[in-house]
């Protein structure tokens, strides 16, 4: 729609977050709150949008980074047409289109929902086109009342009466407005309110009031019509939109045993015929390939999972790498910078940081291997640990193809384990062991019979 350009409010703190930082930058599914209202309103491609900020401008022009935003200054906030007012400059350089302005609050809103709203104002050719709803319960929202000759009142729940209050027909918040027409309107808008501010909503009463053209598109998806306002609601928000998320990779193939339980962030993509088990977390931009397992109480975190791999319960993967047909878990932890290749097999209490495993290799249970390069079919034994920090820096361990290393092995870095080398159970290794070679460091046992016996007697 090149004849639209699109007003986004985001200047309010959100007091009732009772945060440090503003309402919009808050994030829902690893997505800023704006971002998603950016999201619904670009998919009308309007030629421009404005976007008017107050506190924290230049966070949120940092954490927005999106072509068609223009950045609009409000210094005081002193209600929304006060806010549409500080983008006059805005309007003016875009007269001869029409002008959305919405909230930068409302996270549920899709494009399919805006779009209607837009396609009658101009079917009409009105001055302005608001959007209104007809709730069960319209608590916190302004009623519409209709008057004679077609005015349009919009009655604030503090301003309304008792017979106000019970009008189901609500005004969202949500209005397109003919530009030349906004610009007439927004001077003979005043702050003689309970709160002393600067309404748009006025707009619609003084527009009507003098015989402009003036409509109303009723939507029936009351459910988007959700503006954020604490912490509570946006945990909702946060949850419709999971939902919604998984309702999409559904319809591509996936399966989610409980989708109730099951946590997704925006930007996941997962393939098909992956199964997704109950209470599993997957965040950030994290890729699952088709034909995988992800078991209970899974977290998944900024990593690439590929085909065919299966990860069993109550494993932590952040930052990593895990190549076709690999089996982890259950209770692994790979830290960032793990790389499992093909066919490598991570059993349980097994800790990995900054490690490439090799393609087949296997580490059955309780180790940690960090700073560590393993070639191909190495088989690491149970309570190895490459101790790779010696208080200063971190050193690397290189363990060569084939390679076998005995349980409750230290291997301490700078070290080389050879191709084919074999690591005696229990042993320390501190220096280099070469290819085909067996490698172990023991000290002597000791024996003393009847050490007990003699003990209890005394």
């Amino acid at each position: 729609m090149d004849s639209l350009c699109v007003l986004v409010l985001a200047a309010g703190k959100g007091t009732r977050f009772k945060s440090n930082l503003i309402k919009v930058l808050h994030p829902l599914m690893g997505i800023p709150m704006l971002e998603w209202v950016l999201e619904s309103v670009s998919g009308l491609n309007p030629e421009k949008i404005g976007v008017v900020v107050g506190y924290q401008k230049q966070e949120v022009k940092k954490e927005i980074d999106h072509p068609k935003v223009e950045f609009i200054y409000q210094k005081n906030q002193l209600g929304t047409a006060h806010a549409v007012k500080s983008a006059e400059g805005f309007i003016k350089k875009h007269l001869d289109k029409d002008i959305l302005i919405m909230n930068g609050d409302l996270p549920l809103l899709r494009t399919e929902t805006l779009k209607p709203l837009v396609e009658k104002h101009k079917k009409e050719k009105n001055e302005l086109t608001f959007m209104s709803a007809e709730m069960k319960d319209p608590t916190g929202f302004g009623r519409l009342v209709y008057g004679e000759k077609r005015k349009i009142t919009i009655v604030e729940e503090r301003e309304a009466n008792q017979e106000e209050k019970r009008i189901k027909e609500a005004n969202v918040g949500i209005y397109v407005f003919n530009a030349n027409a906004l610009l007439k309107v927004l001077p003979k808008i005043s702050n003689k309110n309970k709160k002393g501010e600067y309404y748009i909503t006025d707009a619609i009463e003084i527009l009507s009031g003098e015989g402009g053209q003036v409509g109303v598109h009723r939507t029936e998806n009351t459910q988007e019509i959700v503006g954020v306002n604490d912490r509570f609601e946006m945990a909702l928000a946060a949850k419709k939109l999971c939902l919604r998320k998984i309702k999409n990779l559904s319809a591509e193939g996936v399966t989610f045993c409980d989708p109730e339980s099951t946590w997704i962030d925006a930007q996941v993509k997962i393939g098909p015929d992956t199964v997704i088990y109950p209470s599993v977390v997957i965040e950030g931009e994290t890729a699952i390939g088709k034909e995988c397992e992800i078991h209970p109480s899974v977290h998944i975190i900024n990593s690439q999972i590929r085909d065919g791999v299966k990860i069993l319960d109550s494993t932590l993967i952040e930052d990593s790498l895990i190549e076709d047909q690999v089996k982890v878990g259950p209770l692994a932890h790979l830290r960032p910078e793990t790389i499992l290749k093909k066919g490598s097999k991570i059993g349980n209490f097994v800790e990995m940081k900054k490690t490439v495993f090799g393609e087949g290799s296997k580490a059955g249970h309780l180790t940690y291997l960090g700073d560590s390069i393993v070639g191909k079919k190495v088989n690491i034994g149970a309570g190895t640990i490459t101790c790779n920090y010696d208080g200063k820096k971190k050193h690397q361990t290189v363990i060569g193809d084939g390679a076998f290393i005995g349980s409750g092995v230290e291997l301490v870095a700078p070290v080389t384990i050879g191709k084919n080398a074999y690591i005696g159970a229990g042993s320390t290794i501190t220096k280099d062991v070469s290819p085909d070679s067996l490698a172990v460091e023991r000290s002597s046992q000791k024996q003393r019979k009847g050490w007990v016996k003699n003990r209890r007697k005394k």
